[in-house]
């Protein structure tokens, strides 16, 4: 699925201008608060948070995608945690995951200020 780069910066500006106590938010919320339509809403909202991710750890910033969870639980799907092992800001090992989210997370939030 081809980059959308209005929608990349729509995401971006949504996820800043959250309230603290409303993040984390999950793919669907995303989606919705986004006004997207299926099909494939949560694989749009997912590509978007893959741009997002590339250009923050390019740009040195930490990673706005870790406030968007799964429903499922209180972490990102498992496409979030393949690619921040491979742009190299998590580590490999699977079982040190939740603390580099967790900790990539807090600066996430403490970025927006």
């Amino acid at each position: 699925m081809p980059a959308d780069s209005d929608l990349n910066l729509r995401l971006r500006h949504y996820l800043n201008g959250l309230p603290p106590q409303a993040l984390p938010i999950t793919y669907q919320q995303a989606a919705e608060a986004l006004g997207l339509s299926p099909p494939r809403t949560i694989r749009r909202v997912a590509v978007a948070l893959e741009t997002l991710m590339q250009e923050d750890v390019a740009a040195g910033r930490p990673m706005l995608a870790t406030l968007v969870v799964s429903r499922r639980g209180d972490l990102p799907g498992a496409g979030f945690f393949e690619l921040a092992v491979a742009l190299g800001r998590f580590p490999a090992n699977p079982a040190e995951h939740r603390a580099a989210y967790q900790r990539e997370f807090a600066a996430a939030m403490a970025q927006r200020g």
